[in-house]
């Protein structure tokens, strides 16, 4: 299959998501949103391990932004240095997303919501350019990635405004959620990659995926034991597959033909 196909087939997906998107009637945020298992407190803080859960995407976000930083210190490599730039708004997303996160969860509301969503998207929009950059083209990663982050803004800041008026509206970030999660998975398959290692993006998306099966059984797994709940887990997956992108960064190594280009 030629190159110029295979782009249209990604191409045509974002273009199927964007009509079942416009076709959806509006998405409100659905108040039972906010109303989490646990919600014991400790130390004086409320909801205390849905907080304190939030550690692991601090720490991740400062080890791979470490990394992953410009002027050749970072431990991780790069083909071409520009490849650098979606991992950073990856990983300071992720440390971003582990402050707005906490700070939702002491006490959950739509107001705070928004700072939890925002690092978020921005983290999944900086992945998504990461691998349209490593596997079909850096010059398309690079005029990607300001509009394609700004978009994952948008639809929060399009939710939360809405919300302000009183008819929040979740499809637009319903659409950046999830059309890079089954994107990706594609272009994996359609595209090679030039570093070791490609498959660790599907483990990324694998365990967040799992991240998200805890999310929606925050209560019945809290039951089982009355230790953690399933939104605390979440947090910890959701950490563990930040993890998993640092270790590929500074682990794979370029395929042999790339190897002199390394910087």
């Amino acid at each position: 299959m030629s190159r110029a196909r295979r782009v249209a087939i990604v191409i045509g997906l974002l273009g199927a998501a964007v009509m079942a998107a416009l076709m959806a009637p509006p998405i409100p945020q659905d108040p039972a949103y906010h109303r989490l298992a646990d919600a014991r407190a400790f130390f004086g803080i409320p909801n205390a391990l849905n907080v304190i859960s939030n550690v692991p995407f601090v720490l991740v976000g400062a080890v791979g932004a470490w990394a992953v930083r410009p002027g050749g210190g970072g431990t991780a490599r790069f083909i071409d240095g520009r490849e650098r730039w979606p991992w950073m708004v990856f990983f300071s997303g992720l440390l971003l997303t582990g402050f707005g996160s906490a700070y939702y969860h002491l006490e959950p509301n739509n107001q705070r919501l928004v700072w939890d969503r925002l690092p978020l998207a921005a983290a999944l929009m900086g992945l998504f350019v990461a691998v349209i950059a490593e596997r079909i083209g850096v010059r398309a990663g690079t005029a990607l990635l300001a509009p394609v982050v700004m978009a994952g803004l948008g639809s929060v800041l399009w939710w939360h405004g809405g919300e302000v008026r009183g008819h929040g509206d979740l499809r637009p970030y319903a659409l950046v959620q999830f059309y890079p999660l089954v994107a990706m998975p594609l272009i994996l398959y359609l595209f090679g990659s030039r570093y070791t290692l490609g498959g660790a993006v599907l483990t990324t998306l694998a365990v967040y995926g799992l991240a998200k099966v805890f999310e929606w059984l925050d209560g019945p797994i809290l039951a089982m034991g009355s230790v953690l709940s399933g939104h605390t887990l979440k947090h910890l997956a959701a950490g563990a597959a930040g993890y998993v992108i640092v270790w590929m960064l500074t682990t794979r190594r370029p395929r042999p033909r790339f190897e002199r280009s390394v910087r």
